[in-house]
């Protein structure tokens, strides 16, 4: 089965670079205490390790 990434916005993006955001609304997130499960593949991992004091990420198996 393939494992999926639920991925929570914890902190606020006010005041982050732009890239961050923008990173942060790729992964579908809008603000605080949002989740997204989203697949777990090397870019999702990419666009995680580039914001990781934002957001906490669980592992879900489906």
């Amino acid at each position: 089965m393939a494992t999926k990434l639920k991925v929570s916005q914890v902190r606020s993006s006010i005041g982050t670079k732009p890239k961050q955001r923008g990173t942060l609304r790729a992964l579908g997130l809008r603000g605080i205490g949002q989740s997204n499960v989203l697949p777990d593949t090397p870019d999702t991992r990419g666009q995680i390790a580039k914001v990781p004091h934002l957001v906490s990420v669980e592992e879900v198996s489906e």
